[in-house]
């Protein structure tokens, strides 16, 4: 059942456009709850970044502090040392990840 399931979206942000990646995110969450699962989208933090800046190591922790909190990661396509990172976390504390939207809906 993917009721509350909580779906953590790990992809590119450094690499090439930061807005156009956070948009890409948003787009995959707004998918996400189409089917019921709540996404957590940490990308969102760039908004956060524009008022409070801090490193991209703070911003990195935060990420995996958020992704401890979920059920699973759907990993999107892209060259990302951090997206990496995260799915090898989420692999060590044995979280399902997954490689697409399809995949994901498979197993559920």
């Amino acid at each position: 059942m993917t009721e509350n399931k909580m779906i953590y979206i790990a992809s590119p942000y450094t690499l090439g456009c930061k807005e156009a990646n956070v948009e890409r995110q948003i787009d995959v969450a707004g998918k996400l709850m189409d089917h019921g699962f709540v996404p957590v989208v940490p990308l969102l933090y760039h908004y956060v970044d524009i008022d409070h800046p801090n490193s991209y190591e703070h911003w990195a922790e935060v990420g995996m502090a958020l992704l401890r909190k979920c059920d699973a990661v759907l990993r999107l396509p892209g060259k990302s040392k951090g997206a990496d990172a995260e799915v090898i976390e989420a692999q060590r504390l044995g979280m399902p990840v997954y490689y697409s939207m399809f995949e994901l809906l498979l197993e559920e």
